[in-house]
């Protein structure tokens, strides 16, 4: 049986964010949203230090290499459409097989 890793890179702006606490707090609620919705991986990955910024990881394995392209495509779609001032400037995908 094949093996398929989708990871999605994920570059956001938090405009309204005025402190790290502030994106904590932001994206505390993404990644348990993407997590509990989508049963998919969720780590910052980098510009940790900058409050405005955030970049995301997102990892969902699966047996069937279409599939795991269709839950990153309705992770960055939910990302576009978060109710929290959340913009999305850039979201790049990738599908690993595996074994």
């Amino acid at each position: 049986m094949a093996a398929v890793i989708a990871a999605c890179r994920l570059v956001l702006h938090l405009p309204e964010s005025q402190s790290l606490k502030d994106k904590r707090q932001v994206l505390r609620s993404l990644q348990s949203r993407l997590t509990d919705a989508y049963s998919v991986s969720v780590a910052e990955t980098g510009s940790q230090d900058k409050w405005q910024s955030a970049e995301l990881l997102v990892a969902y394995a699966s047996s069937d290499s279409r599939h795991a392209d269709e839950v990153l495509a309705k992770v960055i779609a939910f990302v576009e459409s978060y109710h929290l001032p959340v913009e999305l400037l850039d979201a790049e995908t990738e599908l690993i097989h595996a074994f």
